[in-house]
């Protein structure tokens, strides 16, 4: 992991702690919350304020997510929402967390001005027993104060200030005027600057845990489903309960609610591009496994290898080649249906409210691209790449140091974006599309 580390491939984008005053304030935030606290003084922090580093000397990865069901924050600074979230157990919880960041921006960036806000993402579930439990999380709540209790302390002062406004006797009360002197010493005038932070509930409606072995959960679609990557729970309140074993249900699940497209009718994508790019990881991965030297590879190394390790090249590659030779040079249309290994290769998400948790499945599904199980499922990722032969963990980083992290958007917009098409090229026309199909049967003329 060392080298995805130093390529800012693992642990990118976290906010350093370095300041005794920051250190101090996390401290009483996390003993606060955990009845813990750290001896280190620096250390990162994700968008949830976890700290690689102080999970180690814990000896808790999971210091600030209990059970892996209500996760609590620290916020040091709002530079925070640009972070990512490590050791993710919800797809949702750092859209959730960055939202509420965004949404009091103002009102977090004057707490933490002189303490940490902490808090809690909860639920009405506090640890999962069986799977049903996970259809009970629709609704998350967001609880957060700062650890010395600014905001606690402000209602009441500012319920003081009522009650010395409204009452008749109020003027004369000396232990309500020492109480209001002392809270606004340390909340400062409520009534001029009210210290409030908005606490939405955020549905979570379709979302993916990692909770029972994997499961990506669409309660809320017209034909609802679980999707499950170990074996399929018992207890599940849905109608369909796929596993990762049955491609043609799971195919016609994600057709049914119109929740993928093929690379070839995408819009504004160079699909065969795209499509050699698959071919390539696919060739790496067969190369790799026998033990060959993947450095400085160009465009005819990747043929040669390709030709090379024709036994080994998994059948995906073949059903990839084939609809390669479709789009550039007009060879017979290949039906790839559902059942083939190269399906899942050749689909990404449409454009819905779902498209991020469909991306995040597909990279399950199609688990020898590399590129798209790092942008869309990092936990994937990094579990899959300790298993890999080091020839590959070096290709692999390479590649995505190159070719990603120079520019992230630019290459999130290529592979998953859904722009209209300006340009005419590189895309198969509407009419061609219409007449066979995604993947019908149907010869090109």
């Amino acid at each position: 992991m060392i080298r995805l580390i130093e390529k800012g491939l693992m642990f990118g984008n976290l906010v350093h702690i370095s300041s005794p005053a920051l250190v101090e304030r996390y401290n009483r935030a996390l003993q606060h919350l955990a009845g813990k606290s750290t001896t280190l003084t620096d250390f990162h922090v994700d968008i949830s304020g976890y700290s690689p580093e102080v999970g180690i000397e814990l000896e808790d990865e999971l210091y600030l997510n209990p059970n892996g069901v209500n996760r609590q924050f620290i916020l040091l600074t709002t530079e925070q929402k640009r972070a990512p979230l490590l050791n993710v157990k919800f797809s949702t919880s750092r859209d959730i967390l960055r939202e509420f960041i965004e949404m009091n921006e103002a009102q977090l960036f004057a707490l933490t001005a002189t303490d940490a806000v902490a808090g809690e993402l909860v639920n009405s579930v506090f640890k999962l027993t069986t799977p049903g439990d996970l259809l009970n999380l629709r609704k998350i709540e967001i609880e957060a104060d700062t650890a010395g209790g600014t905001l606690r302390k402000a209602e009441q002062l500012a319920r003081m200030v009522e009650q010395f406004k409204t009452e008749e006797d109020a003027w004369f009360d000396d232990v309500l005027i020492a109480k209001m002197i002392e809270t606004a010493k340390e909340t400062g005038d409520v009534t001029r600057n009210p210290v409030r932070l908005r606490h939405t509930a955020f549905e979570q409606r379709n979302f993916w845990t990692a909770h029972f072995g994997g499961l990506y959960l669409f309660p809320d679609l017209d034909h609802p489903a679980a999707i499950c990557m170990g074996d399929a729970p018992e207890d599940l309140p849905l109608k369909h309960i796929f596993e990762k074993a049955q491609p043609n249900q799971i195919a016609k699940f994600l057709r049914l609610n119109n929740l993928v497209e093929t690379i070839i009718e995408a819009r504004g994508v160079d699909s065969s591009a795209i499509l050699q790019q698959k071919m390539d990881f696919l060739t790496v991965s067969a190369a790799a496994d026998g033990g060959v030297d993947l450095t400085g590879l160009d465009r005819s190394d990747m043929r040669r290898l390709a030709r090379n390790h024709a036994d080994r090249l998994p059948e995906a590659y073949h059903g990839l080649a084939q609809l390669l030779r479709w789009a550039k040079d007009g060879g017979p249309w290949p039906r790839i249906t559902s059942d083939h290994p190269a399906y899942f290769y050749t689909l990404r998400a449409t454009d819905t409210p779902n498209r991020d948790l469909v991306n995040m499945l597909l990279a399950e599904l199609a688990p020898l691209d590399p590129r798209h199980m790092f942008i869309c499922h990092k936990e994937l990722f990094y579990r899959t790449y300790a298993t890999w032969p080091e020839a590959k963990k070096a290709y692999v980083a390479d590649f995505l140091a190159r070719e990603y992290q120079v520019d992230k958007a630019g290459a999130r917009a290529a592979l998953f974006g859904h722009e209209p098409d300006m340009s005419g090229s590189d895309r198969v026309s509407d009419e061609v599309i219409a007449r066979v199909g995604p993947w019908g049967a149907v010869g090109r003329s």
